[in-house]
């Protein structure tokens, strides 16, 4: 019996390998919700949908375009996701599991993370970056349950440094070289749509944690699966439920992550030229 899987991750990487040509990605990004502009700051780019390579996720939420764009980033020849599937919208992770193993089978060996979060410190306010150190799955769900794709990675692999230390090392040598604020805390996953509750949050906040969010988790997941190396960081878009009196939605999240976005895009490029 065919593997589907496998060979909708062999057609993508070679198609996107047809239109790039000689540019060599160093490191794929990931794009969350309100940050696919630094896309917009790759030089020579190609730009691939996501609706021409086979298996690949379809967008459904606004602030995520559906495109691959390969180019040159602060010198650096990289690829860039704008846009990803979430598990509020399916629960199906052949997708998400079809383009993060592309980048693996592309021979990139870095995948950088990144989310619009909510803060759960009084200290980390609409428009701070936080790099994740960590994660907590409070998603309810695995991309990797069901029957293992040993192709790609192992039955039980570890999460240990699940967010790779040495990756985080050098992100924040490159925040402090280029005098960006980057605080550090775990990321919290929640599955969504609905957005936490104040009892979440506080939860949240006991059991250690820094931001909360409704991404991530997986993409980390898979790609540790498959043996790339993560690091990322969240772009801070509100106060948890009950710690600000925002009105939490989708709009207030997309308009305030622009808030952080050019200090993310300055440290995004200055992090890929340390590479």
């Amino acid at each position: 019996m065919p593997n589907t899987h496998k060979q909708n991750i062999e057609a993508s990487r070679d198609i996107i390998r047809a239109k790039i040509g000689a540019v060599k990605p160093k490191a794929a990004i990931i794009l969350g919700t309100g940050l696919s502009d630094l896309a917009e700051k790759i030089e020579n780019p190609v730009a691939v949908s996501y609706a021409d390579l086979p298996g690949f996720p379809e967008m459904t939420v606004m602030g995520h375009v559906g495109t691959v764009v390969a180019g040159r980033l602060g010198g650096v020849d990289v690829l860039a996701f704008r846009g990803r599937k979430h598990f509020y919208e399916t629960d199906d992770a052949a997708p998400l599991k079809t383009m993060v193993r592309t980048v693996k089978a592309l021979g990139i060996e870095t995948l950088f993370l990144s989310n619009a979060a909510g803060s759960l410190r009084d200290s980390m306010l609409p428009g701070a970056l936080m790099m994740i150190t960590d994660h907590i799955n409070l998603m309810g769900y695995n991309p990797l349950v069901g029957p293992n794709d040993d192709d790609f990675g192992p039955r039980f692999p570890p999460m240990t440094d699940a967010w790779d230390p040495i990756l985080q090392d050098k992100l924040a040598e490159t925040a402090r070289a280029e005098k960006i604020t980057l605080h550090e805390g775990i990321y919290v996953g929640f599955r969504g749509p609905s957005f936490e509750t104040p009892a979440e949050i506080r939860m949240a906040q006991q059991i250690g944690g820094g931001a909360v969010g409704m991404s991530s988790v997986p993409d980390c997941i898979i790609a540790r699966h498959c043996g790339l190396r993560v690091v990322g960081c969240s772009c801070i878009t509100n106060l948890g439920a009950g710690l600000g009196d925002e009105e939490l939605s989708h709009a207030h999240t997309l308009q305030n992550a622009k808030r952080g976005a050019a200090d993310f895009e300055r440290l995004v490029t200055a992090f890929v030229r340390r590479l």
